[in-house]
């Protein structure tokens, strides 16, 4: 763990607790609509890497290990980091549950400890959104990964922007909130180029929020509703969170 004063940042410090670490999957991708969410999740980051073989793979803020199983399963050549020990024991014991092989260790990533261009593939998934220094976190992906970095963010044009800035406002008054930050296609795309990558693909997931699908709590009312939105044109503007494949350049 870290000792810089970033260390004290609601995204290292609610994760340090065991409860939060214990039940992360359960909240995040528990339900119809947390079942929905993992599963395109897992379907979109698998098709923007192709095949996984072989390949050296860096899941960064692996959370309980989610993408870094999905990959080493498939037979990638996974490391895994995460600020959170408790966060890794939880990844730990779902690795050994299914004899899956991941390299897990305690890591920031805003100064990853590997070597330039080390892996062929680095992934980030709910990282990005809440990692105090995100352009430092996204530089250090992009100088370790030899081909593509893949990642995800809240668009800042969506309906879910509003529960962002609901939160900033909380957060501000003093209350303890997850006040993560949204993002627009073109300040990513500037930072990549900066790091020498071009966004390559991009994958949006709804057009209402995920709160209010879960609220609802209907699998078929969200597979109908979304599927109505995207037929009328507004995912395409309104879609959140992004997913995204970045490929490094060529002359970088």
């Amino acid at each position: 763990m870290t000792d810089s004063p970033r260390s004290e940042h609601y995204s290292y410090t609610v994760y340090r607790n065991p409860d939060t670490a214990s039940s992360f999957d359960r909240q995040r991708f528990g339900g119809p609509i947390g079942e929905i969410v993992g599963a395109i999740q897992a379907r979109v980051v698998t098709d923007f890497i192709g095949p996984v073989p072989g390949r050296r793979i860096l899941d960064v803020g692996t959370g309980t290990g989610r993408a870094a199983l999905l990959f080493a399963a498939g037979g990638g050549i996974v490391t895994a980091i995460d600020a959170s020990e408790e966060m890794l024991d939880e990844a730990r014991a779902k690795a050994a549950a299914r004899s899956v092989a991941v390299a897990f260790d305690v890591g920031d990533a805003h100064a990853l400890q590997f070597s330039d261009r080390s892996f062929d593939v680095v992934v980030s998934l709910r990282m990005l959104m809440h990692t105090p220094g995100w352009k430092q976190a996204l530089g250090e992906m992009c100088r370790v990964s030899n081909e593509l970095v893949v990642f995800d963010y809240p668009a800042r044009v969506s309906f879910a922007a509003l529960q962002a800035g609901a939160r900033a406002i909380a957060a501000r008054f003093g209350s303890r909130t997850e006040a993560y930050r949204v993002f627009s296609t073109r300040q990513i795309a500037r930072e990549l180029s900066a790091n020498g990558f071009r966004i390559r693909s991009m994958h949006r997931l709804f057009v209402l929020p995920i709160a209010l699908h879960k609220a609802i709590g209907s699998r078929p009312f969200t597979t109908w509703i979304e599927r109505r939105l995207d037929d009328v044109g507004l995912l395409r503007v309104f879609g959140s969170p992004v997913t995204l494949v970045a490929e490094r350049c060529a002359s970088s």
